[in-house]
């Protein structure tokens, strides 16, 4: 076995097979291409589903990808087990239809044995038993011995109804030193001496509902190789973790927090961060950003993982930005395209880690809430702590950790409730979308003939679809899925939201509601039959919604001009992250990293209405993709091009590839007016504007609601804002003077606290009710008398229908045991409460106002126990 590095085991993969006759492609997007079913890839074959199911002819019959893959499921095992990754590489090769188990079989044994050289004695594979047919490929052409053949009722690939098959799974022998010890020990085993490297999924049977298992007419091949487990193996670490793939990433990690690899935890959290930066990495590169929904979800989860595994190392300073530019260096072979966005990913890793770290402050505040309104159970209720976590980020066991100090223990049945609620609805949510989308195989179609033209009037329909299945006729009142020979209807794409309009034939009419394509560009139309009946075959008048269609084009156009605008105003720096165009309105997130003054955005608004009157004609050329990225266009971020793009340049000013709808000429859009700038709070600011009518309406709903204003302050409108700043120096004045009475209320109710002040054990102790409007005057009060008199003040106030109290200690009584935890929290529980904190500071909270004496008794009584 020699020795390779990770890129090496990848680049001698994809060679091998190409050798073998395979196309080889890049890998995929970890962002799906129209699959709402999926969140993340999380598979080599997931984004080739549609050449799998048919519904789409492949660009070959032979494929191999190392797909890139996200998997979240088991993230609490990463960094625990020697396998469990969010981000890892899938090696694979597909067959569609082309060669069978004889191949894939001999083929991953050639790779193995003779590229990679690993030793044939170590080598194990797996069978489904009744799969004869590749249990004698492996018998008696490979010449594996019987008893390195094992027959596993798992070996069995199927999910739901639909395509599947046996499989075989090849395993390498680690070693008994890797192993459990049992004399049972072998292949199959749950310890980690016989490793699963490669997986070969023969795809030969379509499940149907009743249950039963019908021959495919074309039998596919989908296989499987782990790249980090292959390099394990060949580098002959313990685990992944301990690779090229992923160590530099660590062992920088280590130099940062000055760590100890060999101590457990620590160990741990640093094949945390190691794996979740470069999982974070790869979600940004490919145009994932951090949100409370979605994938954006999962980075942001993952992201804020690694800082508090951060923490746990003893960073407190921003780290993770600073880990990208070594990810980048070791994957830029592979993904070049990392290189080119790492100013982006490092920008809103650097964002979200300094949000996040003001997260933690005020997550700590909430729980400490959380503690005080425990109602003395001793528990800490499960969805709150559920709420920490999903709401704010806040780590579950850091939540456990602090309850503990408090004596208390947090509801985890609760909490695992919650979890798998949301989890529920998540999936309930990705399949009401999923089943939203469905279209027939489209393989037996000819797509040359197929005709994108923005002037059709007429065209014949080539298939109609009803639930993913292909129809001859569709009646009135059905939901279809229809495909024209020419339609001038534009797809959904690049922001921009599909056509609508109307396909009537010679028996009926249907009301086409939006327009999508595939991922081989195809067109088809959502559509609904209002009158008789459509079918294959039928010639149709074809009406896209002019008027809609002509607004999205104002606004589109208009997107293009903004983002123009931007870079000249603000900087280079500035890429479009994200977009939205609709009839009514634009939408356009960008790169940059602080709020827009009012200068900066007047100004972009009227470079956007220069270019607009000077009156320019749009030029709209398709050309091969590298002679359009000649010309200067610009790539949206996170869109896939194909060959022959189409360039839409606004000749002086704009150029960028797009095959959304445009105005002919700038002047048609009319004007233009932003009505918003906001953050998403990711290094990511959006911008919303209108056009044409609804541009002039917002100046005209502006202008009066000016005006009224103006009537209101009683004032001329230009004298508005001299009015308005008037206004508030006097309401600042009078804020002022409140908090200088409110502060002479408190000092002159100080002299009746101070004379509640006793000795218990020689110790003073000031024990009072007070009167204050908020948590943080009662904890003002609380200073102030552990000023004037030391010792040990315990304070309660009325708050509405609930008791609050404060406890503070003088730091050399707690170094005699006196505790303001446990004193607040007896008083807290007196009055029907519960709450606790620090030594020298804690806050409790009680539900019975009636009991504040007594509370304040019970708490009196707790110190004259401290000092027995």
């Amino acid at each position: 076995m020699k020795y390779m590095t990770g890129n090496e085991i990848r680049k001698a993969y994809l060679d091998f097979f190409e050798s073998k006759k395979h196309l080889k492609l890049h890998s995929f997007s970890l962002v799906p291409e129209n699959d709402p079913s999926l969140l993340l890839i999380g598979a080599g074959m997931a984004p080739l589903k549609p050449y799998f199911t048919g519904k789409l002819v492949p660009p070959s019959y032979r494929v191999t990808t190392s797909q890139k893959c996200i998997r979240t499921g088991d993230i609490d095992n990463v960094g625990r087990t020697a396998r469990h990754h969010t981000f890892f590489e899938m090696l694979g090769n597909f067959s569609f239809g082309d060669y069978f188990k004889k191949e894939a079989i001999t083929w991953a044994w050639e790779f193995l044995t003779e590229v990679l050289e690993l030793d044939t004695n170590k080598l194990y594979v797996t069978v489904y038993p009744e799969d004869e047919e590749a249990y004698d490929i492996w018998h008696n052409i490979v010449g594996l011995a019987d008893e390195r053949i094992f027959k596993l009722e798992d070996n069995f690939w199927e999910i739901g109804e639909g395509p599947c098959g046996p499989d075989s799974e090849i395993f390498y022998d680690l070693g008994p030193e890797r192993g459990c010890g049992k004399p049972t020990c072998n292949v199959g085993c749950d310890c980690d001496r016989y490793l699963e490297i490669w997986n070969l999924v023969f795809t030969q049977f379509n499940k149907t509902k009743d249950g039963s298992y019908e021959p495919l007419e074309k039998k596919n091949i989908d296989t499987g190789a782990g790249l980090e487990r292959l390099a394990s193996v060949i580098q002959q670490k313990e685990s992944n973790f301990e690779t090229d793939l992923l160590f530099p990433i660590m062992q920088r990690v280590i130099d940062v927090c000055h760590g100890d690899y060999n101590n457990k935890e620590q160990k741990i959290a640093v094949k945390v961060i190691g794996d979740h930066i470069r999982a974070v990495t790869m979600m940004i590169g490919d145009g994932i950003l951090p949100s409370n929904e979605g994938r954006g979800y999962v980075l942001r989860r993952i992201l804020r993982r690694a800082v508090r595994f951060g923490r746990v190392l003893g960073i407190e300073e921003a780290f993770l930005a600073d880990l990208v530019d070594i990810v980048i260096d070791m994957y830029k072979e592979a993904y070049p395209e990392l290189a080119e966005r790492k100013e982006l990913i490092k920008t809103v890793i650097a964002t979200e880690e300094a949000q996040f770290s003001a997260t933690l402050a005020q997550g700590l505040e909430l729980l400490n809430a959380m503690i005080e309104d425990a109602d003395g159970t001793g528990v800490l209720a499960g969805e709150k702590v559920f709420k920490l976590y999903d709401t704010f980020g806040f780590p579950v066991e850091l939540t456990e950790e602090i309850v503990q100090e408090h004596g208390m223990t947090i509801d985890h049945d609760g909490f695992d409730k919650a979890m798998k609620a949301q989890q529920e609805r998540a999936r309930a949510a990705r399949a009401k979308v999923s089943a939203k989308v469905a279209t027939p195989d489209t393989t037996g179609l000819d797509q040359s003939a197929l005709v994108k033209d923005e002037n059709a009037v007429n065209a014949r329909v080539v298939l109609i679809g009803i639930d993913g299945a292909a129809v001859e006729r569709a009646e009135k009142d059905t939901a279809i899925t229809i495909i024209l020979d020419k339609t001038p209807f534009h797809a959904e794409g690049g922001g921009q939201i599909g056509d609508t309009g109307y396909i009537t034939g010679p028996s009926g009419k249907a009301e086409v509601t939006d327009t999508k394509s595939l991922a081989n560009g195809l067109t088809y139309m959502i559509a609904i039959v209002t009158e008789g009946s459509l079918s294959r075959g039928d010639e149709v008048d074809i009406t896209v919604d002019k008027v809609r269609n002509l607004d999205i084009a104002r606004n589109h156009t208009a997107t293009h001009l903004l983002q123009a605008a931007l870079r000249k105003v603000l900087g280079t720096h500035v890429n479009q992250a994200g977009s939205l165009v609709t009839p009514e309105r634009l939408r356009f997130d960008f790169t940059h990293f602080s709020p827009m003054t009012n200068e900066e955005l007047a100004e972009v608004e009227k470079e956007v209405n220069r270019q607009i009157m000077k009156n320019v004609d749009l030029e709209i050329e398709e050309m091969p993709v590298d002679d359009a990225i000649k010309k200067g266009a610009m790539a949206l971020f996170g869109e896939k091009y194909g060959d022959i793009v189409r360039v839409v340049n606004v000749p002086g000013f704009s150029c960028e590839l797009c095959g959304g709808s445009h105005v002919p000429n700038t002047s048609v859009i009319g004007s233009f007016r932003i009505v918003g700038e906001s953050g998403t709070g990711t290094g990511i600011r959006r911008i919303e504007a209108v056009t044409g009518k609804a541009a002039h309406e917002r100046a005209v709903a502006d202008a009066v609601l000016l005006q009224e204003a103006a009537t209101l302050l009683k004032s001329k409108e230009a004298d508005i804002p001299a009015k308005i700043e008037q206004l508030l120096t006097a309401l600042k004045e009078a804020e002022r003077e409140v908090a200088q009475l409110s502060h002479k209320l408190a000092t002159s109710s100080l002299d009746d606290i101070l004379a509640a002040k006793e000795e218990i054990h020689g110790v003073s102790v000031t024990a009072a009710s007070v009167t204050v409007d908020s948590a943080e005057g009662l904890r003002d009060m609380a200073d102030m008398v552990l000023d004037k008199v030391g010792g040990i003040v315990l304070l309660g106030a009325v708050q509405g229908d609930k008791v609050s109290f404060v406890c503070k200690v003088d730091k050399e009584l707690t170094k005699q045991g006196y505790h303001a935890g446990k004193i607040v929290k007896a008083a807290a529980v007196a009055a029907g409460g519960g709450g606790g904190g620090r030594p020298d500071m804690a806050q409790a909270g009680g539900k019975d106002p009636q009991k504040l004496e007594e509370a304040l008794k019970a708490g009196k009584e707790a110190v004259q126990g401290a000092g027995k």
